[in-house]
This record gives C-alpha cells, structure tokens and sequence, in this order.
C-alpha cells in the first residue's frame, strides 16, 4: 500500500510526463499514417504539434536512472529510411530549407537541412520514447524520461525549432505551390 501512495510524487508518472508521452505519440501516429494526408493536411498539423512537443519536453523533470542497462532503441534503420522516404515524396521541392546554427558556425554561415530529415528524427526520439515507456518496469520509464529529456536538450529541440521556422515560412510567407495550397 506504502508503494502506490508514492506513485502519484514520483516525477516519472507526474503530469508532466504524462502529457509528454500523450503529444509524443499523437506525432508518431500521424506521422505513420502521413500517406494518407495532404501535404496541406500534414503542414498544418505539423505547424501546431511542434511548438507543443517543444512545450512539453521542456517540461519534463529530471529523473535520474536507477538501472542505466534498462533501455532500448526500437526504430531501426529500414523503419527510418521509410518514414524519410514517405515525408521526403510528400514535401517535394520544399524538402529543403536553410537556417543558421549559432552553436557550430558563424552566424553568417547558412546550412541546407532537410525538413523529411529533422521530422523523422524527430520521430525516430520520440517513438523510442513513447515504447521505452510502455514498458511496464520502473526502470525502463526512468530512463525513457531521462533520455527524452535529454535528446531534447541536445538534438531534437534545435531540430524542431528550426524546422518550425521553415513551416512557418512555407505556410505564411514563401511560395506556395497552388496545387497543394
């Protein structure tokens, strides 16, 4: 009984979390099902699910692992190269954006980045998140949160912030191809 009544204090199933795993796997399902939308459908979701995958992943407390060994990656590599390969397809001429990475070059410096890329990426962190959760030991939640949190922190936050930017323009400011807009 003195067990259960810790669970609701312990940061690995606080709200936070929760909610992380929630908007996590609303991105992973869409994602999965991305041939069956629009390339209009698919940026609009997009433009609104990235800034609340960066809200919630900023959020996510420290959990410190007890059992660093309890972890797993799920996503393979032919899983990836698919997911690439549908969003590729559907983003076209408009795969391809430039931004600027104050951290690694100068900022005069404009790199090409990938849209299919980064969202794949993406996805590939947080469906590894989202299954490593559901694992039904304590452990494995602990280092699912642990590993979100910091994957967040050192790849896929700069991965949706800039790739939230070139949304941005492609819905609101660039060329629109009128066949899809």
């Amino acid at each position: 009984m003195t067990g259960q009544q810790s669970i609701p204090d312990d940061p690995v199933y606080s709200r936070k979390v929760l909610e992380m795993l929630t908007v996590a796997n609303e991105y992973c399902l869409f994602l999965e099902k991305a041939e069956d939308y629009t390339k209009q459908e698919l940026y609009q979701f997009l433009q609104k699910i990235v800034p609340l995958i960066y809200l919630k992943a900023s959020l996510l407390p420290v959990v410190d692992a007890e059992d660093e060994e309890a972890t797993e990656h799920y996503v393979t590599e032919e899983q990836w190269e698919t997911m690439f390969n549908v969003l590729r397809n559907k983003f076209e001429a408009e795969d391809q954006f430039h931004f600027i990475d104050l951290h690694e070059r100068s900022h005069t410096d404009a790199l090409t980045g990938s849209m299919a890329e980064n969202f794949t990426d993406i996805y590939q962190d947080l469906k590894d998140f989202v299954l490593l959760y559901q694992n039904p030991l304590k452990s494995f939640k602990e280092n699912a949160v642990q590993d979100c949190r910091h994957l967040f922190e050192n790849r896929f936050g700069f991965r949706l912030v800039t790739v939230h930017a070139a949304l941005h323009y492609l819905l609101f400011t660039g060329e629109k191809d009128e066949g899809n807009f």
